[in-house]
């Protein structure tokens, strides 16, 4: 498949995945005319790649687990060496933590949100404010 549609079918730009490419993310074959060919497997990897990110891993840290990859949430390390598994430990604190803070802010816009509407009407996880 081209970039463009690899860019439809994952929701992420073109622009993107060819930073993906770049860092050595995904490596889409060569056609004769130059022209990128993404295979259908990269679907599935581009979105673990985006949620990755999305968890707050650098691209670095990605790079070095997506060989053991096995499906779309699914880690498996065979043999992690020592300076892998200090690495995601600390990636899990930090994670953790921004976890944390971001939990605290969503309860203080919720208490604000309580306070300023008054009203009974549903909250954003779909409590209501009198629960």
């Amino acid at each position: 498949m081209r970039i463009g549609e690899l860019s439809e079918r994952t929701g992420i730009p073109r622009r993107l995945l060819r930073y993906y490419e770049e860092q050595g993310l995904i490596t889409p074959e060569r056609c004769e005319n130059g022209y990128r060919s993404y295979d259908e497997r990269l679907v599935d990897r581009v979105q673990q790649i985006r949620g990755l990110l999305d968890a707050g891993l650098p691209t670095r840290i990605i790079k070095q687990i997506l060989p053991c990859l096995d499906g779309p949430g699914t880690i498996h390390f065979p043999d992690p060496t020592p300076e892998m598994l200090a690495t995601l430990e600390l990636e899990l604190d930090r994670m953790t933590r921004r976890i944390d803070c971001l939990a605290r802010n969503r309860d203080a816009i919720a208490a604000y949100l309580e306070v300023v509407r008054g009203d009974g009407r549903p909250m954003g996880d779909g409590r209501s404010v009198e629960a």
